[in-house]
């Protein structure tokens, strides 16, 4: 496969900036109580990685995987593909999320994690697609609010590519 062409649509200064913003929103929120970060596989984990480094209360991390893009399409199936590795009851939790479109995904994870009783279960999303929802569902902090274009770069892929890439990116045809 041939590299494609890419246009830069958020770069990577602007990204770090609103992260430490997301940050600070976060700490605020919770003060010093501890959270558990559950991030999404694989979209979320270069998001992940640099907001916890702005969050200043206790942290544990965990991950959750699900499925539900082949290419650029969603099947409108999310299927749970890895779960967390302890439990999360009586915690606060906060999902982390790469992009909120379809509601989807959010929606599925939201409701499997209320079912194990955390304290709190809220949503942070480095990005919000309002305009493809299918399904009526917020992130409680959001770090980018963008149009219907299919982004890759800082986590996000295409056919497991381009997460590496350190700005949000499109692919030019």
């Amino acid at each position: 496969m041939a590299p494609a062409k890419v246009e830069i649509l958020i770069p990577h200064e602007q990204i770090q900036k609103r992260i430490a913003e997301l940050g600070a929103e976060i700490s605020a929120a919770y003060g010093d109580r501890s959270i558990v970060l559950v991030g999404v596989l694989k979209g979320s984990f270069m998001f992940l990685a640099d907001l916890v480094r702005h969050i200043s209360c206790p942290v544990r991390i965990e991950f959750i995987g699900t499925k539900s893009y082949e290419g650029t399409t969603t099947s409108g199936q999310v299927q749970l593909t890895k779960d967390l590795d302890k439990p999360i009851q009586d915690e606060d939790v906060l999902l982390v999320e790469d992009i909120i479109d379809t509601g989807l995904t959010l929606t599925y994870l939201l409701h499997v994690l209320s079912q194990r009783q955390p304290r709190s279960l809220k949503t942070v999303a480095f990005l919000d697609k309002p305009s493809r929802r299918r399904i009526e569902v917020r992130g409680d902090f959001i770090g980018f609010t963008i149009e219907d274009k299919f982004v890759i770069g800082y986590g996000l892929d295409f056919e497991q590519r381009y997460r590496h890439l350190k700005d949000l990116c499109i692919l030019v045809p």
